[in-house]
């Protein structure tokens, strides 16, 4: 069994994070546009209200937990997994919506 290390840097936690947003991909939603500017300028507060307001939105919920993330604190670990499950409903719900939407055409 391999070790877990402790240590918890914010360069790592970053490479979380860039991993997490390249799930994400390019926003396509203005929703999307302005979590997405909003974080990248330091505007966690901003991306959290996003996020409050739009309860079922997973992309813009990835987002809003990231910006705790990079507080590195002992919950720093279940923030990202939070944030990653979140990335992969969101990845999830654009497959299900593409998918229907061929199914769709092919059958009509």
């Amino acid at each position: 069994m391999q070790a877990v290390s402790t240590e918890l840097t914010l360069e790592r936690v970053n490479q979380a994070v860039s991993a997490i947003l390249e799930v994400l991909g390019t926003p396509e939603t203005e929703l999307h546009i302005k979590a997405l500017a909003a974080f990248k300028s330091g505007d966690h507060q901003t991306v959290k209200r996003l996020a409050s307001t739009n309860l079922s939105d997973y992309y813009v919920k990835s987002l809003g937990y990231l910006g705790g993330a990079l507080k590195l604190t002992p919950n720093t670990d279940t923030i990202l997994a939070e944030s990653a499950r979140s990335a992969a409903d969101f990845v999830k719900d654009r497959a299900l919506k593409q998918l229907g939407e061929a199914i769709s055409t092919a059958l009509d």
